[in-house]
């Protein structure tokens, strides 16, 4: 392995948005890019670092259902969920000495690359969270917080998420690569996902925030040109238009599938008692059902479901590489132009506290309402203002601003694209890499392999 690789995950882009990027289309060599299915963040990384499936990897979302635990956990981050060989494994087979930094790709901790940053708040004993991020080696922390200050964390996700985010994993990335000249730097690069979320691929803001992406990116990619190092840029997805949120959970309650259990008038999913439920997770749901006998009747269900394309059963996951023990039963598409909540709750009277806050490890599902502040509190940010105040001065406060109505979200993704146009890409500055044609996501880890051999 003699090539240094520098493989950034710009998060969202298409051939449609690199039209308004200068900076991306210099890189001579561009390939549409077939993701997986589920097409969201943690199974296409996981896919790209092995060059399997989720059959294979396991990663059959950015969540699912432990049946073990019997609970929901999304966004987990133990590198060991991610089953079998990752390109680093490979690579040090031949050179043992081979040298990995991960800046921000997720499952980073417990990885056994050399260098490795990734998001983590400091949880405080009193309830308190407050923005930080786990590095290894220990001492990374500090060389970057130095320099760079702390991990924007409320501007990395949630309603504030913003290219602020972005510009410090650019920064954190250009000086581990100066300092600690790594064979292989992945970077992951979050800013697309979220005004086209909020607004939709076809809209202004979206042309915006590919156009300010272009220019931070811009210094990294000089850096790693200006080192020799082979570029590699790729995506996990394209969001489109979205306009119909389906709440595939309603309607499991509604015809007595799923149960809810009652604390101080708030209502939370009851996984264990529930007969079928379902993991919603932007525009796929894993379904999970408990007797085998209820599988079909609960499959016609869904597929009757306005928003629904199509139900996958075990050899429908089969086709789509999905057929893992950690899969639901069922796992449901939605049509092209919607999406799934996974509110579960009737009434919002009834809905549990987190629903209105940013929860990401609480919530039983995948909820973009989080990139909001609810438009129908008028008094919603002089609030958010109350409980940043309230946290500076070491208070408790729980920050609901988010809003329970999910027409808001305007772009979506996780199932196939239409077009190539509003799918995945992947650039390079090796011409040679791969041929003309379409590149597999299992085809990935083979070629950055490739580049840091040639």
């Amino acid at each position: 392995m003699s090539k240094q690789v520098v493989v950034i995950d710009v998060v969202g882009l298409t051939p449609r948005l690199l039209r308004r990027m200068p900076r991306l289309r210099q890189l001579p060599l561009s390939r549409e890019l077939e993701t997986v299915l589920p097409a969201v963040t943690c199974s296409a990384q996981a896919t790209f670092l092995t060059g399997t499936l989720p059959s294979e990897h396991g990663v059959v979302g950015n969540g699912w259902y432990f049946r073990d635990l019997g609970e929901v956990f999304l966004w987990r981050q133990h590198n060991q969920l991610v089953q079998g060989d990752k390109v680093w494994d490979v690579a040090r087979r031949e050179d043992p000495g081979y040298k990995v930094a991960n800046v921000c790709w997720w499952y980073a901790m417990g990885a056994d690359t050399d260098l490795l940053v990734t998001p983590r708040p400091i949880y405080y004993a009193d309830g308190r969270k407050a923005p930080d991020c786990y590095t290894r080696p220990v001492e990374l922390h500090d060389r970057l917080t130095s320099k760079l200050g702390d991990f924007p964390l409320f501007h990395y996700w949630g309603p504030t998420a913003g290219i602020k985010s972005s510009k410090w994993i650019v920064a954190a990335s250009r000086q581990i690569l100066a300092e600690d000249n790594p064979d292989l730097l992945l970077t992951y690069i979050p800013h697309l996902d979220y005004d086209l979320q909020r607004y939709g691929a076809s809209s202004v803001e979206a042309t915006r925030a590919a156009i300010e992406l272009d220019a931070v990116l811009a210094p990294l990619l000089d850096d790693a040109e200006a080192a020799g190092a082979t570029v590699i840029v790729l995506s996990e997805y394209g969001i489109t238009d979205v306009s119909r949120p389906v709440d595939i959970n309603r309607l499991l309650r509604s015809e007595g599938l799923l149960e809810v259990y009652t604390q101080d008038g708030m209502e939370y999913l009851d996984p264990w008692s529930s007969r079928a439920f379902a993991v919603a997770d932007h525009q796929l749901a894993h379904v999970y059902v408990k007797e085998p006998q209820d599988v079909d009747a609960v499959s016609k269900l869904l597929a009757n479901l306005d928003g629904v394309a199509e139900v996958l059963d075990a050899e429908g996951k089969r086709e789509h590489g999905l057929d893992h023990e950690r899969s639901g039963e069922l796992v449901a598409v939605a049509e092209a132009d919607s999406w799934f909540t996974y509110y579960y709750w009737l009434d919002d009277e009834r809905a549990p506290d987190f629903a209105r806050g940013v929860e990401i490890h609480r919530k039983p599902g995948y909820d973009p309402a989080e990139l909001f502040f609810d438009p129908a509190d008028r008094w919603v940010k002089p609030r958010a203002a109350s409980y940043l105040l309230r946290k500076k001065v070491g208070l408790r406060y729980a920050m609901q601003v988010v809003p329970l109505d999910p027409s808001v979200v305007r772009g979506s993704h996780g199932r196939f694209p239409a077009s190539p146009e509003d799918g995945a890409v992947l650039l390079s500055t090796d011409t040679t890499l791969t041929p003309e044609g379409a590149v597999a996501a299992t085809a990935v880890r083979d070629l950055i392999l490739k580049a840091g051999s040639s």
